[in-house]
């Protein structure tokens, strides 16, 4: 069966965040009224696996390998199975 996960990884709390820092200075600078703005990755991924659990486990092993730090990162998993 064929499953597409979506992977986002942001920082944790705490961790300073250059990327959101600089959108929320440049929203700022057009007057948008924001207080805080975190970035994020978010991974698109289309695998085969003999079931959603099967799908779920690889895609969390990916997760903690490859796609984030796990010292400074939290992930979220989304899956579904696709015809």
């Amino acid at each position: 069966m064929r499953y597409k996960a979506k992977v986002e990884v942001s920082l944790k709390k705490g961790y300073y965040d250059p990327e959101g820092e600089t959108i929320k200075n440049s929203l700022l600078d057009l007057k948008y009224s924001v207080d805080e703005v975190r970035a994020s990755k978010l991974f698109h991924i289309t695998l085969e696996a003999d079931s959603l659990e099967s799908a779920r486990s690889e895609v969390e092993e990916m997760s903690q390998r490859l796609l984030s730090n796990p010292v400074k990162d939290n992930y979220r998993i989304e899956i579904e199975e696709i015809e």
